[in-house]
């Protein structure tokens, strides 16, 4: 069973372990997301969507149906 970046706890660190290929997969691996990183939730706007993650030092913003895109595992 697998864990989508979506359904993460704010401030819980998570390591990316996949980005399934789809049509998104080439703007999320633009965007710094790749297998490996390191990444957390830091800010979900009032009804919980877009959420705001913290990568590498930078903040990026994503939707929830993006972020149901990328696999993760508890870091």
């Amino acid at each position: 069973m697998f864990v989508t970046l979506d359904s993460i706890s704010l401030n819980q660190p998570v390591q990316i372990t996949a980005i399934p290929a789809s049509a998104i997969s080439p703007k999320l691996t633009e965007m710094g997301l790749t297998k490996g990183q390191k990444i957390t939730a830091i800010f979900k706007a009032p009804f919980g969507d877009p959420i705001a993650y913290e990568i590498n030092g930078n903040v990026i913003s994503m939707r929830k149906e993006e972020a149901m895109h990328i696999e993760v595992q508890v870091a």
